[in-house]
């Protein structure tokens, strides 16, 4: 018998998941894509998986960058030659194998969409449906007298003939027109001769026309109609019915389009004109509802909805005085104020209320200032008259302080065309349907009266529209309008609407990989996402979930948790199993968090304040006159249901007023309130630190933004290679030519346009996506070159640098706000918004010196997104650091690891859309927990204090 080889001998065990079945599960082995290392794992088909673990720590290597890429990459595979010819250049996961896989959806939380055209109808689909319904079955109103406009046929008449009562003589008519202007009657009444047409009426008597053209008779003055045709009515005589249907298209012709039909008591007209009250109305068409169409489009703002045009806010900015204290502020001065005089002098002649705060005029009042009357001029003169000087500079200087964009006057910012709104459909013209909130949209739909013949026309357009809104309103968005900007939404937002467009398209056995869905959600509304999930996974999907909310873990049929730390400290499978299996694992931050073994930190005592900025009578979308008090000097919380008005009363009101209060924002937009006070002296400016990417390009990066990058290109170019070389700092940076590859131009990758599919980066063959040439990487800081550098995480390099203080110190923020795991040179458009929006916190922090002697106010739009509740404590030391610093730090937030932390919280609700935009409370938390049986978000705050 032949001796064993020794390397058979020696050849390990097999791994337990090469004997599981890929009909069952999705195998994935070895994977070690980023910092995975050689992470073994079984998803289990059909079901609800949440992947959690630190930020960082590699949930969205496992999910997006193993799972959902090599599932993308064997779609392209099963698609034309010409887009395999790609494949051998496509970068597969860096992983043994995955079996098993499913089609795969990526959901994910940016907001991708730049086009100031695309709303939440068009992306939704919702809108194309809503043009076709409008189209086919919309009437449409006159707006003089309300009645409906008709466009008459033949048919139309000769039913009308059929139905009068046997016996009755009727007259077919037509109105006789002059065929060329000036031509005499006579002339006209010749040719009718000659086209064998015998007798006319002539003001309600007929005439034969051989009569009326005898010599010497006077020129026919007053309407003529041409008699076509004239019968006793009998409804049964089929015979008779056949020949004035004959006779009534003869008299549509002669009448360019309109027919006349004079019975003994009354004469009834009948046009195939679109017209009424002397209005001709264009024909619903699907087009004439489309405003990315030059067709459709409102003509004044060209389909965007706003203009550039006087900003009310910025002419009248503190309704709270009164015209005759100065509300309007272009006519404060002596010159100017002679435009006043008129309306101070003769307002008591037209009972107007000189001495009344702005705020309290009746909108006729407020409307009169604007328009004038003929006892003195309005502001559209004024500013008329201010357009016509601006050949003068200073006239142009005081045009520019008062304008800014402002919602078209025509279409009401709905972008369509102002006819359109003449159709309707149940009372409600498409304008009106796209401004109504998706909760009210839905219910219109499903109780909306239609005759037989509309319903059936309608039945299969209106199941696609309220299937759609339905799950707009199951996935928490019942709040927004259709008429809503695409690119105005938050992250969490954008990745619903997916969510719900994903669910209209009903597709199964695919696999679902989404992008912490719960992003913007307030607890409560949590729950109903959960439940939409489930209905994905009962189509017969697989959904893979990166989350660290809770009640989504509770949810899930299996967690697994990646870890235990973040970036190179992460990458390794800590558990897998269910939620109540988590609860008992000691092992895992996550399992130590959600059993209450370990947690996020109170306060030990909160801030008192004495100064605040305080609004008075918000009233923005669906604000009921909010007048609320925001403290300075402290951590603010504003939080409430998803749709209660947060977002409107900080960043639609406060953040620009405030702006354009400290001089800058003019552009700017402001939503309707009365006054802002407290501002002087106590708010040097406003930062909104959001979740926009940090660059608009891929060549943005964290090391740059931070400033951190120009100290270390300084370091390699003092190295003694560099040195001798000749090489600049320059020749490190990859934005300019020198040392960069030129093939790439510092990119690392090359795009390949793919036509009609999203396009593919590849990295380049040149450089190896180093981004350098060879010489420049033979540079070397402490066995480093500049690429590897710019592969260090955030946390190895402050290690790295920690004999550089001025790189450590400038890296040190992004450690502190929980960013240790990302990359220096991580693309700036591979971050999510939460990341993007800590990366701008840690550059304020690094400025921290420097800001000192100012008082800002940060305004943070949720920055609990995408963090683990280990990572909230790291934010909360960062934010509480800008407080001591001497500014304010105001947050929208659901997260109530950071709620329980806040010095105040301003609640709003109590629900969502119209339901919400009330003033809840404002207080600190321990007072907020008191009212637990009666508020939403005390009921889940009291679950943490």
């Amino acid at each position: 018998m032949p001796k064993k080889d020794a390397l058979q001998v020696a050849a390990p065990a097999a791994d337990p998941i090469d004997n599981l079945d890929p009909r069952e599960f999705i195998l994935i082995k070895n994977a070690r894509v980023h910092n995975l290392k050689n992470l073994s794992v079984a998803l289990p088909r059909n079901q609800f998986i949440v992947v959690t673990g630190l930020s960082g720590s590699g949930k969205s290597s496992l999910a997006f960058d193993t799972l959902y890429a090599e599932g993308q990459r064997m779609y392209v595979e099963s698609l034309s030659s010409y887009a395999r010819q790609f494949l051998g250049r496509m970068d597969k996961p860096d992983v043994d194998y995955i079996r098993g896989i499913s089609p795969a959806i990526a959901i994910e939380q940016k907001v991708s969409i730049k086009n100031n055209r695309s709303t939440v109808g068009t992306s939704t689909e919702i809108y194309d449906y809503l043009k076709l319904l409008y189209a086919r079955v919309g009437r449409t109103y006159s707006p003089v007298s309300g009645e409906q406009v008709r466009k008459d046929n033949v048919a139309d008449v000769v039913d009308f003939l059929a139905k009068l009562p046997e016996g009755t003589r009727a007259m077919i008519l037509a109105p006789l027109t002059p065929t060329e202007k000036g031509r005499p009657m006579s002339k006209e009444l010749d040719l009718l001769l000659q086209k064998g047409y015998s007798r006319v009426v002539v003001e309600g008597e007929m005439a034969q026309i051989e009569d009326l053209l005898a010599e010497g008779q006077p020129e026919v003055k007053g309407d003529v109609f041409i008699m076509i045709d004239r019968a006793v009515l009998r409804p049964d005589d089929e015979d008779l019915l056949f020949r004035l249907s004959d006779s009534v298209q003869t008299a549509f012709f002669e009448g360019h389009g309109t027919c006349l039909v004079k019975l003994d008591d009354e004469t009834r007209t009948f046009s195939d004109k679109f017209e009424l009250d002397g209005i001709v109305f264009e024909e619903p068409s699907v087009n004439f509802f489309s405003f990315n169409n030059p067709y459709g489009a409102c003509h004044t703002c060209e389909g965007f909805g706003s203009v550039l045009g006087i900003d009310e806010d910025l002419v009248i900015p503190d309704k709270s005085l009164t015209v005759y204290e100065g509300a309007i502020a272009p006519w404060r001065t002596e010159k100017q104020g002679e435009w006043l005089k008129p309306l101070l002098k003769n307002g008591i002649r037209f009972d107007f209320p000189i001495h009344r705060p702005y705020s309290e005029l009746s909108e006729a009042e407020q409307r009169l200032l604007w328009t004038g009357n003929k006892h003195f001029q309005g502001l559209n003169d004024y500013f008329k008259w201010v357009s016509e000087q601006t050949h003068k500079i200073q006239y142009r200087v005081l045009q520019s302080r008062y304008r800014g964009r402002t919602t078209c006057p025509d279409c009401r910012g709905t972008r369509l065309r102002k006819d359109a709104q003449y159709v309707k459909i149940d009372g409600r013209s498409i304008a009106d349907v796209v401004l109504l909130p998706i909760s009210e949209a839905e219910e219109f739909f499903h109780n909306m009266n239609l005759s037989e013949h509309e319903a059936k026309v309608a039945e299969r357009l209106v199941t696609e529209i309220t299937n759609r809104l339905s799950y707009l309103n199951r996935v928490g968005l019942g709040y927004l309008t259709l008429n809503r900007l695409s690119n105005t939404l938050s992250g969490g937002e954008s990745q619903r609407i997916s969510l719900a467009t994903s669910l209209g398209s009903a597709l199964v056995g695919s696999m679902y990989v989404l992008d912490e869905p719960s992003i913007g959600l307030h607890p409560k509304d949590a729950e109903q996402l959960i439940g939409v999930l489930r209905s994905l996974q009962k189509l017969g999907n697989t959904v893979v979930v990166v989350e660290h909310e809770e009640k989504m873990m509770e949810a899930a049929d299996q967690i697994i948790d990646i870890g235990p730390e973040a970036g190179s400290g992460g990458g390794n499978l800590m558990f897998q199993g269910s939620y109540a299996e988590l609860l008992r694992d000691t092992e895992t931050y996550t399992g130590q968090y959600l059993s209450g073994k370990m947690e996020v930190s109170m306060p030990k005592v909160r801030r008192p304040w004495r100064n605040a900025l305080e609004l008075t009578g918000a009233r923005e979308n669906n604000l009921k006159n909010v007048s609320v008090k925001f403290p300075l000097g402290v951590m603010t919380v504003v939080t409430g249901v998803s749709g209660s008005g947060k977002s409107t009363l900080v960043k639609r009101i406060l953040a620009p007023a405030l702006m354009k209060q400290l001089g800058g924002g003019a552009g700017e937009s402001t939503g309707k309130f009365d006054k802002l006070t407290g501002v002087q002296g106590q708010v040097s400016h406003v930062e909104f630190v959001d979740q926009n990417p940090i660059g608009k390009s891929s060549r943005s990066n964290p090391v740059t933004y931070v400033k951190a990058y120009d100290q270390i290109r300084s370091l390699f170019a003092d190295q003694a290679l560099a040195k001798a070389r000749g090489y600049k700092p320059s020749h490190f940076s990859f934005n300019v030519e020198g040392g960069r590859c030129e093939v790439c131009q510092g990119e690392g990758q090359v795009k390949i346009e793919m036509q009609f599919m999203a396009d593919i980066y590849l990295t380049c063959e040149s450089c190896g996506g180093r981004k350098f040439k060879q010489d420049i990487l033979e540079v070397k800081f402490q066995d480093k070159s500049i690429d590897e550098v710019l592969e260090l995480t955030v946390s190895d390099a402050v290690e790295f640098f920690k004999t550089q203080p001025k790189v450590a110190e400038r890296l040190k923020p992004l450690d502190d706000v929980g960013l240790g795991y990302i990359r220096l040179g991580q693309s700036a458009n591979t971050l999510s918004g939460g990341e993007a929006q800590r990366v701008k916190l840690a550059s304020f922090l690094t400025k921290g010196a420097l800001l000192q002697h100012d008082k800002i106010l940060f305004i943070f739009d949720e920055p609990s997104t995408g963090l683990h509740f280990h990572d909230i404590s790291k934010l909360l030391t960062a934010l509480n650091a800008l407080v001591e610093q001497g500014n304010s730090v105001l947050i929208i937030e659901h997260n109530m690891d950071i709620v329980k932390c806040a010095d105040w919280i301003i609640d709003m609700g109590p629900e969502g859309g119209l339901n919400g935009g009330h003033l809840l409370f404002e207080g600190t938390p321990e007072e907020l927990v008191k009212l637990k049986d009666t508020n939403h978000t005390a009921r889940f705050l009291a679950e943490k204090v």
